[in-house]
């Protein structure tokens, strides 16, 4: 009877094994954290390919508005040669009998090749009108080509992001239940920047300042929301410089300008994380970044950073 019994409670189900615990706050935040660190680099590529498509939108509108100008002329002038051409033939008569038959055989001659001069000319303009539409259309199709390949691109991606996102929202989802999960507020005055930099990395920290408080969002720049290159390029836009979109783009236009990160000044670009996040150094050992899904712009210090490449704009 006792090994039936045992044999019983083996086949019952094992509640405590089959359970799975709770994860902690830290635990949640860690898997959070992984999750955003394989999601920069897509993002981040999916922010690259908008901007690809962006521009290449922009150029193909452009000289296709441009084909239409030069075409509309084009199509003017065609429809006024047809028009000269119908006009000879009804009234050719006419017009040939004061060239053949005047009482000058010198003016004869100078109305012929007035004539033929005139004919001459409106076929060498139609040629050069109908050469600049047909090197238009090349250029207006060949930008056509660039776009739908950027919208490919951009499509390809957004299918990618949206997995991601939704492994993110999980999370999101997880922190809430634990009460981790910071919201942030879209119309955050931020806070006061009071360190060393100065002139342009002044300005640049003003601003990057001012968006504390506000919640990350991938793909964000403003001005409610950023995500870590969007605010990046928005502070120094702030102060006068140009930055490219995206994190990887950042550290390849700054290739000429890394310095050591035993010799980091305030403003100074900072990167972690493969590459794929990027923040601004504020000074006195302090970083301002837009972290990840879940929290704020917000400082941190050098060693919660962990820095491990620097640009100085």
């Amino acid at each position: 009877m006792a090994v039936g019994m045992v044999g019983v409670l083996l086949l019952l189900p094992n509640m405590d094994a089959q359970a799975d615990p709770k994860p902690t706050v830290a635990q949640a935040k860690a898997k959070l954290k992984k999750l955003n660190e394989q999601a920069d680099k897509l993002v981040d590529r999916y922010n690259a390919a908008t901007e690809k498509w962006k521009k290449a939108k922009k150029q193909y509108v452009a000289v296709n508005d441009e084909y239409r100008e030069h075409a509309t002329q084009v199509d003017a002038l065609r429809d006024g040669v047809v028009s000269i051409a119908v006009s000879d033939y009804q009234f050719g008569d006419l017009a040939l009998s004061g060239v053949f038959y005047g009482s000058d055989p010198e003016s004869a001659l100078s109305g012929m090749a007035a004539l033929d001069q005139l004919s001459q000319e409106r076929a060498r303009k139609l040629e050069q009108y109908e050469s600049a539409v047909s090197g238009l259309k090349r250029r207006r199709d060949k930008k056509k080509s660039v776009y739908d390949s950027a919208v490919k691109v951009k499509k390809d991606l957004a299918k990618e992001k949206e997995q991601v996102e939704k492994l993110v929202d999980q999370q999101t989802k997880l922190l809430r239940e634990l009460g981790a999960f910071n919201a942030g507020n879209p119309n955050s005055a931020g806070a006061v920047y009071a360190g060393p930099a100065s002139g342009n990395a002044l300005a640049a920290l003003q601003f990057a300042y001012k968006q504390i408080g506000k919640p990350y969002r991938y793909g964000g720049t403003g001005p409610g929301a950023w995500d870590c290159s969007g605010l990046v390029q928005a502070a120094w836009a702030a102060a006068g410089v140009n930055l490219p979109r995206t994190s990887y783009e950042q550290w390849a236009w700054g290739s000429g300008r890394r310095v050591s990160l035993d010799e980091l000044q305030a403003g100074d670009l900072l990167w972690h994380s493969g590459y794929g996040h990027v923040g601004i150094y504020a000074g006195d050992g302090k970083v301002v970044h837009a972290p990840q899904t879940g929290d704020v712009v917000k400082v941190v210090t050098l060693s919660e950073y962990r820095p491990i490449g620097a640009v100085r704009p």
